[in-house]
């Protein structure tokens, strides 16, 4: 047998039917549509509004969709990681309520916690995985309802969060050139105090004082995770081009964390990029977190073609940075 490479094969998404825009958060707190958009361009975010689900809810009607897309036979999943900041429980994990619901009867589950870098990191270990032999199939999902950590009394941080969740099927091939060809991921602890929630783990439990004092909602200190973003993202994106021989003519897309659309102009602008092939959603989903990169590629996945260069790129809490460089594997939507 040859090497083998690790491949995407399908993508699936789902996005709460609730849609929360600029003017109904005009009347929540002081903010309006144009404040918002100028900072940081998202007009609407979708949001799981219905009692009782949770970020798995989410997680598993994306992976439904991908294996009836792909075909799959649940039998043939070998793995199932979902890559998420806002499990449903602190145990047991999100991908062991989802493989449960779904019935898959012959895979491992796990979470997997690197904030909005977590698909990044999550394609990385799953393709890891597929190289080694072991396993044939695994679904990764990125998949955040980032609604249930939002301040709705914060006009600096309720605007930038919506809720989502998208998976992709990673499998093995023996085609060469092809599949995620090379990784950059890097943590470089130093952003605890910048972005973090207060409260809710093992440093501060849940308790009448810290609910009080909504400590259990996203703090993030925004000019210095921007700040940071920029610098990381662009770098990690240049690094990763340089090393594989890639230049604006031969990336036919630059895939970024949705987070702040001034972000992502700055990142396009570093590597030289026209905006008409950086994949923007940002408008309409805001940050989902984990959830941003692989739902736009579900977004953009009929425009994609076999043998596409693509990097993937995000920065998170923590602070979490990288790039993926992949190099797509079929034709349009399946």
């Amino acid at each position: 047998m040859g090497k083998i490479n690790a491949i995407i094969t399908g993508v699936g998404g789902y996005v709460p039917d609730y849609v929360l825009t600029n003017e109904e958060l005009s009347r929540m707190v002081d903010t309006n549509d144009e404040w918002i958009m100028t900072r940081v361009g998202i007009k609407e975010r979708r949001i799981l509004t219905e009692e009782g689900l949770g970020t798995s809810y989410m997680a598993r009607k994306a992976a439904k969709l991908l294996m009836k897309k792909t075909g799959a036979d649940p039998d043939s999943i070998d793995a199932l990681i979902v890559a998420t900041s806002t499990a449903d429980y602190h145990f047991p994990s999100t991908a062991s309520i989802v493989i449960g619901k779904l019935g898959l009867k012959n895979a491992m589950a796990f979470d997997f916690w690197a904030a909005c870098c977590g698909f990044l990191y999550s394609l990385d270990v799953a393709s890891s995985m597929i190289q080694c032999g072991r396993y044939k199939r695994i679904i990764v999902i990125g998949a955040d309802k980032m609604s249930s950590a939002t301040d709705y009394k914060d006009r600096n941080t309720c605007p930038l969060f919506g809720d989502g969740a998208a998976a992709v099927m990673v499998e093995g091939t023996e085609e060469e050139n092809i599949g995620l060809m090379d990784s950059y991921l890097r943590t470089d602890g130093l952003g605890l105090p910048f972005l973090h929630m207060k409260a809710g783990g093992s440093v501060s439990p849940a308790s009448y004082f810290t609910v009080d004092h909504r400590m259990h909602y996203t703090y993030q200190e925004g000019r210095t995770v921007f700040r940071y973003a920029v610098t990381n993202m662009s770098d990690d994106c240049v690094r990763i081009a340089e090393r594989n021989g890639l230049s604006k003519d031969n990336i036919q897309w630059v895939v970024p964390h949705q987070a702040n659309m001034r972000i992502i102009e700055a990142v396009a602008k570093r590597m030289e990029m026209p905006m008409d092939k950086v994949m923007v959603n940002i408008d309409h989903y805001g940050n989902t977190s984990a959830a941003t990169i692989p739902l736009a590629l579900w977004d953009y996945e009929s425009r994609l073609k076999k043998g596409d260069n693509l990097i993937m790129t995000a920065f998170g809490a923590g602070f979490v940075h990288g790039a993926n460089y992949l190099r797509w594997a079929y034709d349009g939507a399946k």
